[in-house]
């Protein structure tokens, strides 16, 4: 920005000083430019050459009005005469910069210090022949000087905070502000005061460094300063330019207040049932401080076992039940509550009027309350297998001055475990069994009589074990190799018990064995052992042999097992590649048996059903039949038409037609009625009739009862006569029947009927 007009103005003192300052810039910078060129003051190379041009550095001053171009300097050299010219080149050469003829150098524009501040050229001088006359380019530099015409800025916010009761001197912020002029010369330099917040607040003119006047800063009075920062260039000079930013300034917390209650005396009500660790009430503290500062600390002054004090979140005083209350025992209690506060920075804010003790009272309030047991869980233990009249009590009392009896009751119904209604005694309702439930939980219920509160409490009864299962042998594959010498190991033998004691087992041969001993290993196994060698698979007999077991329990039980043993043909290694199964003359105990004979008896029960209905079905079959086969076999006549119901039973055949059961295919009846048309001739029935016929005669699939048909159709004064296919055989007719054959031995004798020989079809009639 520039301020020309700002300079123009200047007069007397102020102008000359101005000038004056000028001056010093304009001759520091010459001084530094020329102690840049060495070269030409004492560089050795002059001691060599003669020195052609001569000049020195030039300048230019920034922002001067351009009416036309004006002079800066001038080109010499001792080689110029009149027939030579100079030429530039370099930063705005012939553009910002000219060069006439004689040397002299001219600016042509404005020049903005900000922008460019130094140009490099370089000169040549030249004949007419445009012949370097100077062996040497010469280099020379044109230095922009600057002038104020720029303000301070503030690039950015400024924000900061301070703790409440801070050191005077303490620093806050430093505040910087820019000036685009030269900062080597005052025009860049700047100078910073505060126009406001002064009263708290100090700045280095220099720096910008705000720091604090006093230490009476208080969060609690005010928590917040806005401060204006100026900065003005020419080292604060009334001529220099300003700039102005606002910094605002937080006052942070400490704690320097003391927590205080609100009141010096306080009265609670609490019910007696009211559970240990519930929080009775809250006390409330004043505190000036913010949270994060509040660090109170609670007492009671004589030390309390029923109540305690905890702080709150949000730092205030909670009142706790410790332990629980009896209305019946104590009805009231009064105590004092202290507070203080940890890390306070004194002196306290409030130091002269805190309330730090306080009276508290509570009033325990009267209700029904539940049955208590004695006990939060009883735990008891009973022998398996036996009946126990008393395996311990329970026992719950009415805490209220009424002291109502108390009846007790498990609402399990299907618990092993009974209780005593009124003196909690338990006793086994039937034998436990470890092996099945090896610890029974429920609950007992106490309640008041007759209709009061009601309480429970958790029973666990262990079931002691006893030496009631009898041991098992665990059986692995045992066999004997073909190859086995006497006193061969052929196999390991161990067992199992149900019974939770440690066993002892020992293994016994029941019966002395003339082939095989059972040595025991007194690690709860034994071997079976060979007494001598010489076995075969083409011997037909089996060797098993009956194993006694005993666990060594308190009284011990025993237990005899057969184990089978069979024969093997094997390798070297005793891996058997051929075996005889031996029979397996296991025992089956009593239990075992009865669910194998349930089930065996229903699968019976279960047969002998499907085979009655079975039985029925085809009795009622072979029975509608066989009446069908015996009329058509028999009918040797035709019939008197649809009148005539003598010659045989009708019905026979209608039954037979609607029975499914004669049907050999699916789909509709095969002798579904065929209805005469009501304006058909005779020639029509006829022709319908020896199609029907003739669709029997080659149906293979279909039963040849054709005779259904024909009742379907005859009537009286019929002239197409009989059309039974029991005489069909003997009119010549030359369809093969041998096909009947294969159907079966049921249609054998029909076969013979439409057979070629005839005459032998009939005689097997009669």
């Amino acid at each position: 920005m520039m301020r020309q007009s700002a300079w123009r103005q200047m007069t007397g003192p102020d102008m000359w000083m101005g000038l004056f300052a000028l001056a010093v810039t304009l001759g520091l910078t010459m001084a530094e430019h020329m102690d840049q060129r060495p070269a030409l003051q004492t560089s050795p190379v002059l001691h060599r050459h003669k020195r052609e041009w001569l000049w020195n550095n030039l300048y230019v001053e920034e922002e001067r009005p351009i009416d036309k171009q004006y002079y800066i300097g001038k080109l010499k050299s001792t080689k110029a005469g009149d027939r030579t010219r100079y030429v530039i080149k370099g930063d705005g050469a012939n553009t910002i910069f000219k060069v006439d003829e004689k040397g002299d150098i001219y600016v042509t524009e404005r020049l903005d210090r900000e922008v460019k501040s130094i140009y490099h050229l370089s000169a040549k001088l030249l004949d007419t022949s445009n012949n370097l006359v100077e062996e040497k380019v010469e280099e020379f530099v044109i230095l922009v000087t600057d002038i104020n015409d720029n303000d301070p800025v503030f690039t950015k916010s400024f924000n900061a905070s301070i703790k409440e009761r801070s050191k005077r001197g303490t620093k806050v912020i430093e505040v910087t502000a820019t000036d685009a002029d030269d900062p080597t010369t005052a025009n860049g330099e700047l100078a910073y005061t505060l126009l406001e917040g002064g009263d708290f607040f100090n700045i280095d003119s220099t720096t910008g460094i705000i720091t604090t006047k006093y230490e009476n800063l208080d969060r609690e009075t005010q928590s917040s300063y806005v401060v204006v920062v100026q900065a003005q260039d020419l080292r604060g000079l009334k001529q220099g330019g300003t700039a102005t930013t606002s910094v605002t300034i937080a006052v942070s917390d400490i704690n320097d207040n003391i927590a205080t209650f609100t009141k010096s005396s306080y009265v609670f009500s609490v019910k007696e049932d009211m559970k240990r660790g519930q929080r009775i009430d809250t006390i409330v503290l004043e505190d000036r401080d913010e949270i994060q500062n509040k660090d109170p600390i609670f007492t009671i002054e004589s030390p309390s076992d029923t109540f305690e004090m905890e702080r709150s979140q949000i730092k205030d005083g909670n009142l706790m039940l410790k332990q629980g209350l009896d209305y019946e025992t104590k009805s009231s209690y009064t105590f004092f509550v202290h507070v203080r506060e940890n890390n306070l920075q004194s002196p306290a804010d409030n130091k002269d009027n805190p309330v730090i003790k306080a009276q508290v009272t509570i009033q325990v309030l009267d209700v029904d309350e539940q049955p208590e047991f004695s006990k939060s869980i009883y735990n008891f233990n009973v022998l398996e297998e036996m009946m126990v009249n008393n395996i311990g009590v329970v026992s719950a009392r009415d805490p209220d001055k009424a002291n109502k009896a108390i009846r007790y009751s498990i609402e399990d119904k299907d618990s092993p475990i009974g209780i005593n209604p009124i003196t909690g005694q338990l006793f086994t309702v039937r034998k436990l069994d470890r092996e099945l439930v090896a610890n029974h939980m429920f609950q007992v219920k106490a309640k008041e009589e007759p209709n009061g509160l009601e309480s429970f409490v958790n029973i666990n009864i262990l079931v002691i074990d006893i030496n009631d299962n009898k041991p098992e042998l665990f059986i692995e594959e045992i066999f004997v190799c073909e190859n086995d010498m006497a006193g061969t190991v052929i196999g390991t033998i161990s067992a199992t018990d149900k019974d939770e004691h440690f066993p002892s087992f020992s293994f016994t041969l029941v019966k002395p064995n003339g082939n095989f001993s059972v040595i025991d290993n007194n690690d709860n196994t034994s071997n079976i052992v060979l007494k001598h060698g010489g076995f075969s698979l083409e011997d037909s007999r089996d060797y098993v042999i009956e194993i006694g077991i005993s666990d060594g329990g308190r009284p011990p039980m025993s237990s005899i097992t057969s184990l089978p043993i069979k024969v093997c043909r094997c390798d070297n290694k005793r891996i058997h590649t051929q075996c005889k199964a031996a029979q397996l003359k296991m025992g089956v105990g009593v239990y075992t048996l009865i669910p194998i004979l349930c089930i065996l008896t229903i699968l019976v029960i279960v047969i002998l059903i499907a085979m009655r209905k079975r039985h029925q079905k085809d009795a009622l079959v072979t029975l509608g039949k066989s009446e069908i086969h015996e009329q058509l076999v028999t009918y040797d006549e035709e019939g008197g038409g649809e009148m005539d119901t003598n010659g045989y039973d009708v019905s026979i055949l209608t039954s037979a037609r609607n029975d499914s059961s004669m049907s050999m295919r699916q789909g509709p009846s095969l002798y579904a009625m065929v209805k005469k048309p009501p304006t058909a001739c005779k020639g029509d029935m006829a022709v319908m009739i020896e199609v029907k016929k003739d669709e029997a005669d080659h149906d293979r699939d279909g039963i040849p009862y054709d005779t259904l048909h024909i009742y379907g159709y005859e009537g009286p004064e019929s002239l197409a006569g009989s059309l039974s296919s029991l005489d069909s055989s003997s009119t010549g007719s030359s369809l093969d029947y041998d096909f009947l054959n294969d159907w079966g031995p049921r249609f054998r004798t029909l076969a013979e009927l439409y057979g070629v020989d005839g005459s032998e079809g009939s005689d097997s009639l009669y």
